[in-house]
């Protein structure tokens, strides 16, 4: 009977291990999900256009499929890479890490200068070949394979600000963390896709079948507030991954060495948030902070717009072109 209990024991004793170690990887992944808010926000702003001109009985079908290939983008192609990276060549993740700051900064400036009138956004060039498909199917196929395509991009930022977040561990930690990450994004992002998509119609079914004229307000409002909700997801979505984008460069010049820039924006920060009240000083130090790496991130976007029309396009047109087109 006793041995019994000793293993009784034993077997609580490993179960609270493995609790704790649940814990500690839900909470790393939390917070190694929050550093990639910036691409996290422009990943849901983006989604919703792939469905649109489809019936409303296609919306989530096209957002599952989506979906599901976000999850093999991010567990079976980006988690494999990122651990290797982690393990074998931790060098590499600093300069990766600021090539995908200098995109969410391209990428940002890109939709500024396009809401002001000059060239286009990033993610619609796959779209512009003028072509028009008779067959729902074919353009549905068509319409998934460049979101899955545009979610690698997304999915490959996210996974590296994750991975440079989580703090050294053991390699099986960092690869349930990371793998927390990706599932927890995913299901955040499309989620968030699948409720934004069909806000629409429930609001529309709310106005029309509504028993209550407070429901059938409701839905009115819904209908109404939805261009609003999409604006300013937009504009969100782009000051996010400008400030990201931004801070990423700058903390990634200060690993290599540059740290005058960085410590020129904290020094800033760190005045005017001692010049107001105590009660504000740390939201006006963070708040400082955020606009001038935002700034940056901007400037250094509008850099890189005639960098990529120029020379990356081109390059990738060609070795990345469609058969046939």
């Amino acid at each position: 009977m006793s041995g019994l209990l000793a293993l009784l024991d034993d077997v609580a004793s490993i179960a609270k291990v493995a609790a704790a170690s649940v814990d500690d990887v839900i909470g790393q992944a939390a917070k190694a999900g929050a550093k990639a808010a910036g691409a996290v926000i422009d990943d849901a702003a983006v989604t919703p256009k792939y469905v649109q001109g489809f019936s409303a009985d296609r919306e989530l079908p096209i957002i599952w499929r989506i979906a599901k290939g976000s999850f093999i983008n991010k567990l079976v192609y980006l988690l494999p890479v990122g651990l290797l990276l982690a393990n074998f060549a931790p060098w590499l993740i600093t300069p990766l890490l600021m090539l995908g700051g200098c995109y969410l900064c391209f990428e940002g400036a890109e939709k500024v200068a396009h809401a002001l009138g000059y060239g286009g956004h990033g993610h619609e060039a796959q779209e512009a070949d003028g072509q028009s498909y008779d067959d729902p199917a074919h353009l549905e196929e068509e319409k998934a394979a460049g979101a899955i395509k545009t979610d690698f991009i997304l999915s490959a930022e996210i996974m590296t600000i994750s991975l440079a977040a989580i703090p050294p561990s053991n390699f099986w930690m960092e690869a349930a963390t990371l793998a927390a990450v990706a599932i927890m994004i995913t299901v955040a992002v499309y989620g968030s896709v699948a409720l934004i998509v069909k806000a629409d119609d429930v609001g529309l079914a709310m106005a029309k079948e509504g028993r209550l004229g407070l429901t059938r307000a409701l839905g009115r409002g819904i209908v109404k507030a939805m261009p609003g909700v999409m604006w300013a997801l937009t504009v969100i979505g782009t000051a996010a991954m400008l400030w990201v984008g931004g801070s990423i460069v700058i903390h990634g010049l200060e690993v290599l060495g540059l740290g005058w820039l960085g410590h020129t924006i904290h020094d800033i920060a760190y005045a005017v948030g001692h010049a107001l009240p105590p009660a504000m000083l740390a939201f006006g130090e963070w708040t400082t902070k955020a606009v001038l790496d935002g700034v940056f991130g901007l400037m250094l976007g509008l850099v890189l717009i005639p960098v990529a029309e120029k020379f990356v396009t081109p390059f990738w047109q060609k070795t990345f072109a469609r058969k046939g087109t």
